[in-house]
């Protein structure tokens, strides 16, 4: 769905007047620039969105147990320094 509306300025701030049809059920929202300039104002943060996705997905993917053996899983810390050698 797609509408033209109005921006209205008062000195250096902006202000756009959403239809009822865009209205937010809540009292404050994200608002981000996407790749393309273009201005995206959501319920959620960006991140939590594509989380959120992620964990969902992660909860209706069956993995085998024989994926990774026991000892393949707990592989323990390494304590190294990541910038030794450069």
């Amino acid at each position: 769905m797609e509408r033209t509306v109005k921006i209205f300025k008062k000195g250096r701030r902006q202000a756009v007047r959403l239809p009822a049809d865009f209205e937010f059920d809540t009292d404050s929202v994200y608002i981000r620039r996407d790749e393309y300039g273009n201005v995206v104002l959501s319920v959620k943060n960006h991140r939590e969105y594509h989380r959120d996705i992620f964990l969902n997905l992660l909860k209706l993917t069956d993995v085998p147990e024989s994926f990774l053996s026991k000892e393949e899983r707990n592989q323990g810390f390494a304590d190294r320094d990541p910038f030794e050698g450069m």
